[in-house]
């Protein structure tokens, strides 16, 4: 099982992204194949994730099938695989606890979370939000797959053991575990190791790394049976018939229940797949849209929901699997779905004999992976030295130990639009320019006070954001007690202008108007200008003082230049007693 996009920082080549000669293939033939690799390849892999959501495996099994087909068909990346990833089970199960789901209300409540979760991501992409995940920071997603990586390992003790701890969270869990060895069972800790070193040694054989799963998952669970071995087995917790997923409502009533924690599992689901555009492109070279992606994800959640399917989202694993065995169009997600269903109707049973332990070794090398992926990403930000990034990534990474995951999750968005705010307000740029003898202009800092009686330029840039301007106001010189002066402000690439930062202006007019100085505004943009006028700000600066952008360079600041200066000449000469404002 290989890491994926998003949560896992997987190289490109190691993704499975396609190769030129790959993407030249064409024709039917190769999606079939590719179809049953990675139709094989979903028969561990959703096993697996139904366990860490601690569900029925054949829920896992039933999430590679209608849901897979139906975003196949539908998202902007033509080869995207939208299936149940780890992240997704943990996240889902953590929704479940949370919620205090009963025994009784199952499986009705997991698919409840899936029609939510696919409405979501749906509506985002209707409304064309595919941006919203840019807005969660490489920081905190480091931190939260660091912490959701090792709950994957530390949530194997039981199945790597035999050995069930108590506590009420995991690392209480992880103390009695470990007080407790005497408990263990040796035939389930032979089972792991062998499983764990099985897998490490298969993905170091480059020519079957990628399908290390199948081939664990099928000689471990031969051997196991063949010798009898007592262990726990998938059969002993679950019932996997030789079907396909049958036709089930969600339980609507629960959606109150359900709602928040289902919007958790969307922004996981939708952070996970937002890189496989870039990591795998259309092979028609056409550009892949992330909402468009949100809406085909979504609607395989939808339809997967009434399939007895798990939440699902872009998997970078999956995908490359799915690329690496040849596809080169919709059909090997199509194949992919009509392969796994037709495995379970001859073969599902036999899923029952797989023991749990293989399930437990196989995860703990995926938490391994994921933890390893993430640590140059964990490097990056410690060496870039931003306080507020390394103190987001530590937060996440240490509550998702502590706290149920889908409030963690919330905790790493809300982390990141405090990053994005912060940021956003250090954009701005105040400084000052001097008009120089020869008629050019030259950039300084900013004075401390304004000059009475002269004209003062200051250039302002990033003022884009409300929370910029306190900062603004610190930045300029106080319009208070200034007298017969001008002071142009240069609004350069301003495009929006809050209710705030018009406040502001009004008020700075005002100031200076209060000591018989006079504020221009230039450079400004089309967009500005008539945000201005609406909302009546020019009534107090007074139109004639703002001088609109345009094409040629600097033109607009040299016309309130002179503006300024004939003003000043003007008042000095009506006198103090007979001055008018221009």
């Amino acid at each position: 099982m290989t890491v994926e996009s998003n949560m896992a920082a997987s190289k490109q080549g190691e993704s499975g992204a396609p190769s030129e000669g790959k993407q030249s293939r064409s024709g039917i033939v190769p999606n079939i194949i590719s179809g049953l690799a990675t139709g094989l390849f979903s028969i561990p892999e959703g096993m697996a994730y139904a366990q860490l959501a601690g569900v029925n495996p054949v829920y896992g099994l039933y999430s590679g099938i209608v849901a897979v087909i139906v975003s196949s068909m539908t998202t902007g990346t033509i080869l995207m695989m939208s299936t149940l990833t780890s992240a997704i089970a943990l996240a889902t199960g953590s929704v479940l606890t949370t919620a205090g789901i009963q025994d009784s209300q199952l499986p009705a409540a997991l698919f409840t979370i899936t029609f939510l979760t696919g409405a979501i991501m749906f509506l985002l992409g209707l409304f064309r939000l595919g941006s919203i995940v840019n807005f969660v920071s490489n920081a905190v997603m480091t931190g939260f797959v660091a912490g959701a990586s090792l709950l994957i390992i530390l949530g194997q003790e039981h199945h790597l053991t035999g050995y069930a701890p108590q506590g009420s969270n995991q690392f209480q869990k992880t103390i009695d575990w470990l007080q407790n060895i005497g408990q263990w069972d040796p035939t389930t800790v032979a089972i792991s190791v062998a499983v764990i070193v099985l897998m490490v040694v298969i993905k170091r054989i480059r020519a079957i790394e990628k399908f290390a799963p199948i081939i664990v998952l099928v000689l471990a669970t031969v051997v196991v049976n063949f010798l009898g071995l007592k262990t726990e087995l998938v059969g002993d917790i679950a019932t996997i018939p030789n079907s396909l997923p049958g036709f089930m409502m969600p339980d609507f009533s629960l959606i109150p229940q359900l709602f928040l924690g289902s919007i958790s599992v969307a922004l996981v689901a939708l952070a996970q797949g937002a890189g496989i555009s870039t990591a795998v492109p259309n092979p028609d070279g056409s550009r892949a849209s992330q909402s468009r992606d949100f809406i085909g994800e979504g609607l395989g959640n939808l339809a997967g929901s009434f399939f007895q399917s798990m939440a699902t989202g872009g998997s970078l694993s999956r995908t490359g699997i799915s690329v690496g065995a040849g596809a080169n169009s919709r059909l090997g997600g199509v194949f992919a779905g009509l392969w796994l269903g037709l495995i379970l109707l001859l073969f599902g049973s036999a899923a029952e004999m797989v023991p749990m332990a293989v399930i437990g070794g196989m995860l703990t090398v995926v938490g391994v992976e994921l933890i390893t992926a993430r640590v140059p990403s964990a490097k990056l930000v410690w060496h870039t030295g931003d306080r507020n990034s390394i103190a987001a990534m530590i937060i996440t990474f240490v509550t998702a130990l502590f706290i149920p995951l889908q409030f963690t999750i919330f905790l790493g968005a809300i982390l990141s639009v405090l990053l994005y705010v912060v940021a956003a307000a250090k954009k701005l740029r105040v400084q000052q320019a001097v008009r120089l003898d020869d008629g050019g202009w030259e950039m300084r800092d900013m004075p401390k006070a304004i000059s009475s009686g002269e004209v003062s330029v200051f250039v302002l840039q990033g003022l884009d954001f409300f929370a910029e301007v306190p900062l603004l106001e610190d930045a300029l010189p106080p319009a208070r007690g200034v007298t017969n002066a001008a002071v142009v402000l240069v609004l350069r690439d301003l495009q929006k202008v809050s209710s705030t930062a018009i406040r502001w202006f009004e008020r700075y007019a005002n100031d200076l108007k209060a000591g018989g100085s006079l504020l221009m505004l230039a450079d400004v943009n089309p967009e500005a200008m008539g945000v201005f006028k609406k909302s009546g700000m020019l009534e107090v600066v007074g139109e004639q003082n703002v001088f609109p952008a345009t094409h040629r360079v600097l033109e607009a600041e040299q016309q309130a230049w002179e503006a300024a200066q004939q003003w000043l000449v003007g008042k000095h000469a009506a006198g103090p007693e007979n001055a008018q404002e221009g």
